[in-house]
């Protein structure tokens, strides 16, 4: 671990006082601070200004909670569908008696007494004034910064621990990390006329962008296809002041509810719902989850990030860790480039994921929309860019595809914006490693081994349509509007309503999905999902790729995943007989 303070001479002086800085060490020193474009330095803030830090407290026994979760997570295990409570998880992750006492000796020798905790103990948030934050954490020097309207308090220089701390906190949240801001894409076509109908025989439905209805025509969802049961639900997380409104709701499902039975109401909004204008963003997550997910009761997680100093997504895992009663499925378009993060935090965060799939929640997150991505590493070359927490391991990643012809409800190809690629940071988990292998032996052309690493967890899992919706936002109907943020509600309606199934019948939800979902082909189902096999998505725009990533194949590959649901066939696949 690298020493704190080192090379900061102007916070010498910090590192004097209350802990020498040899005694200092950096929790996060490959955390780079990155201002975001758009984003302006605004000066340091005044020594008694509040900060929020959170404190993520080091969790024992983190192995056992692998293995338990392979076992609840596998079709094959005697212990499939046998979920945790949130209490049963706080009794596997609750920090040592020695970790709490020694970290509340810490902040208590600093004056912080405004703490709190969450169910299962491994988080304290902590509200103090900058200045006992920067004796607290030496290095440590909190600036503003502002975009627009919106401000956010964030240190541009390492943090150090005290040494005898190191061992007992995982990372502290709320100093470099800036709000992701994942935008939805909105492209009109040049091509205005449709190809010819012939083509395709006059069958397929014409149509002038994606509703809920074309969507439930192309993954064959009947009418019939809509939740029963009142203990079901789903839920999707929104951040940095999205907002939805529930008037967009109502006459969204007034224009394009119809065809199926529905509700008009988001029954349950954890959080601020602000009462400014409605995001894009938040209005097609709600509007799509519900369309899928018909008739099912929706929560909304709004993770504003209200306080200057909060990390809005690490807000939300912690909402995660302190209610014992949530929604079976989590929706969530949200994610940062793996570099721009540090390891000590998205090791945590996996754990998180981890805590969630053993209580049988199935999380849902959109791959991006940047196709490979791409970055310049040092030396001039370039890589691909992997997305996290689409990377993590423990959660199902959905990618995105087009109709084949953007008029007609037809085949699916590759959405060249489709996140997908393999991480830098999360080995393969032993689930995919025969899909990747294929994909491996079956690719005609794959990019240059320097550009990935072949041996990381790949994404997507699976895929569905992100191109070309219709969502309502401030009672205004938008055509044009793409991405996997589109998908991703998508498919998370599709596991609620399965659930739905599966809960009628006395059984499990499904939690997590992937070690099911890639068995799905080896047990004979492989029709329950329509396999996507043509298209690339993008990548660098340089000699070597000319902006190619990865291309779609049979089975499952780094674009589409196994591709997108045939419902009822991925219904009959994951009810058993």
């Amino acid at each position: 671990m690298a020493r704190g303070c080192r090379g900061v001479p102007a916070v010498l002086a910090l590192c004097a006082a209350a802990w020498s800085c040899a005694a200092g060490l950096a929790l996060e020193r490959d955390q780079p601070f990155r201002l975001p474009p758009g984003w302006t330095h605004a000066g340091r803030v005044q020594p008694g200004h509040e900060v929020q830090l959170t404190f993520a407290l080091r969790q024992p026994g983190t192995g056992h909670l692998a293995r338990l979760v392979d076992a609840v997570s596998d079709p094959r295990s005697p212990r499939y569908g046998k979920y945790l409570s949130l209490e049963q998880v706080r009794d596997l992750v609750q920090p040592s008696p020695a970790t709490l006492m020694t970290v509340l000796k810490w902040l208590q020798g600093h004056g912080v007494e405004n703490c709190r905790s969450v169910t299962t103990l491994d988080f304290l948030e902590c509200h103090m004034p900058a200045s006992t934050a920067e004796r607290l954490l030496p290095g440590a020097e909190f600036h503003r910064y502002v975009k627009g309207q919106r401000s956010v308090v964030r240190s541009p220089l390492p943090y150090a621990v005290p040494e005898e701390l190191a061992e007992h906190v995982d990372f502290v949240g709320g100093l470099h990390r800036f709000p992701a801001e994942r935008k939805v894409v909105s492209r009109a076509w040049a091509k205005k006329e449709a190809e010819s109908r012939q083509h395709y025989g006059g069958r397929a439905a014409f149509h002038l962008g994606v509703t809920p209805s074309i969507i439930r025509k192309r993954y064959n969802m009947t009418g019939g296809d809509i939740g029963l049961l009142p203990n079901n639900s789903q839920a999707c997380a929104q951040f940095l002041e999205q907002y939805f409104h529930q008037a967009d709701l109502a006459e969204f499902m007034q224009l394009f509810g119809s065809s199926f039975g529905h509700r008009s109401q988001v029954d349950h909004v954890v959080g601020h719902q602000g009462k400014g204008k409605a995001g894009l963003e938040a209005s097609l997550d709600v509007e799509y989850i519900m369309s899928t997910g018909a008739n099912i009761s929706t929560w909304v997680f709004s993770n504003a990030g209200r306080h200057e100093s909060q990390e809005p997504f690490l807000a939300w895992l912690l909402l995660l860790s302190n209610m014992s009663a949530l929604p079976w499925v989590h929706s969530v378009s949200y994610g940062d480039d793996e570099d721009s993060l540090s390891l000590a935090y998205m090791e945590r965060v996996n754990v998180e994921f981890m805590k969630a799939a053993a209580r049988g929640l199935t999380i849902l997150f959109a791959s991006g929309d940047d196709g490979a991505g791409c970055r310049r590493v040092p030396g001039g070359n370039h890589t691909f860019r992997p997305s996290f927490p689409a990377s993590s391991p423990y959660v199902t990643t959905v990618g995105g595809t087009s109709f084949k012809n953007p008029f007609l409800v037809t085949a699916e190809v590759t959405d060249y914006i489709s996140g997908g690629g393999f991480s830098n940071v999360f080995p393969m988990p032993s689930y995919q490693a025969a899909a990747v292998q294929r994909f491996f032996h079956l690719a005609s052309k794959l990019p240059p081994s320097s550009y990935y690493n072949s041996s990381g967890r790949a994404y997507p899992d699976l895929s569905a349509l992100s191109d070309n919706y219709w969502v309502v936002t401030n009672r205004i109907p938008l055509p044009w509007v793409s991405g996997t943020s589109a998908s991703t509600p998508v498919v998370g309606g599709m596991v609620a309503l399965i659930n739905d199934r599966r809960l009628q019948r006395g059984l499990a939800p499904l939690g997590f999905l992937n070690p099911a979902l890639y068995q799905l082909q080896e047990q004979g189902h492989s029709v329950a999902l329509y396999d996507v096999t043509q298209g690339c998505h993008l990548s660098c725009l340089d000699g070597t790729v000319q902006g190619q990533g990865f291309c779609a194949g049979p089975a499952w590959d780094p674009v589409t995943g196994w591709g997108t649901p045939d419902f009822p066939r991925l219904l009959r696949a994951l009810l058993p007989p």
